[in-house]
């Protein structure tokens, strides 16, 4: 007896995940399509990058859809979710990956740094999540790519990244409250040391950071898109308000 091959879990789906075309943004839209799901994401200079992911999911019998948005402009980004809403005439889901990550110590850190950081890693999740909430019915999935940081800061010059990862748990509790009734879930991924250009596993900081962790290795990009897949797949319909560290046991 044959058994019909099971629909993957995320067909029918349309998702939006912003900062998509490499590193952890372009593993979650790689694992989003691989699950059935038709995948837009942002991007703002990697043409390349985000033309060769779209082709690839397209070549793979996927839908994808590459926009040029800088999250840190608050009417491309909400142009953007309408044009995935528009191009899949649905959105079912919404990843907030896009971040900057800007070093420096209390004397010399800028105003602009700290504007540009604060509009990218928190202001634009709360715009996304605005535009995109209009577009979502009961089923709905948001989830915020964190960081550990916002749990544990172990070296100089992150403090301003690391408040502005703090700001998205509290923020990512209040839109849980606020979507709720309207059957939406809203989470937070807080990846620690994972293996992207701008954090490679063989970087010269990469010794330290391990020292830190209970499992000492960087992360995969692939890992953290596994815990988004749970997230906005069938299993996770009960989660919702949470920060989950994927870190290795870097808070351990």
């Amino acid at each position: 007896m044959t058994h019909p091959t099971p629909k993957p879990a995320l067909a029918g789906k349309a998702a939006l995940v912003t900062g998509g075309s490499r590193g952890i943004g372009a593993a979650i839209v790689r694992r989003l399509a691989r699950d059935g799901a038709a995948v837009a994401f942002t991007f703002v200079s990697a043409q390349a990058e985000a033309d060769a992911l779209a082709g690839e999911i397209r070549a793979a019998g996927g839908r994808a859809l590459a926009l040029r948005a800088d999250a840190g402009d608050a009417a491309a980004l909400t142009a953007a979710v309408e044009q995935a809403a528009k191009d899949f005439g649905r959105l079912d889901i919404l990843v907030n990956n896009a971040g900057v990550y800007l070093r420096g110590d209390l004397d010399s850190f800028t105003l602009e740094d700290f504007d540009r950081t604060v509009n990218v890693n928190v202001r634009a999740v709360f715009v996304a999540t605005q535009a995109a909430a209009r577009r979502m019915g009961e089923g709905g999935r948001i989830v915020n790519i964190g960081s550990i940081n916002a749990e544990r800061v172990p070296a100089v010059g992150a403090s301003v990244y690391a408040m502005s990862k703090a700001a998205i748990v509290g923020l990512t509790r209040g839109l849980a409250r606020d979507l709720g009734p309207r059957g939406i879930t809203v989470n937070n991924v807080q990846p620690g040391p994972t293996d992207t250009d701008m954090n490679p596993a063989a970087g010269p900081r990469a010794g330290f950071m391990h020292g830190l962790m209970a499992l000492q290795r960087h992360g995969r990009a692939s890992e953290i898109a596994g815990m988004v897949a749970y997230l906005v797949g069938p299993d996770g319909g009960f989660v919702t308000g949470a920060s989950l560290s994927v870190d290795g046991g870097y808070t351990a």
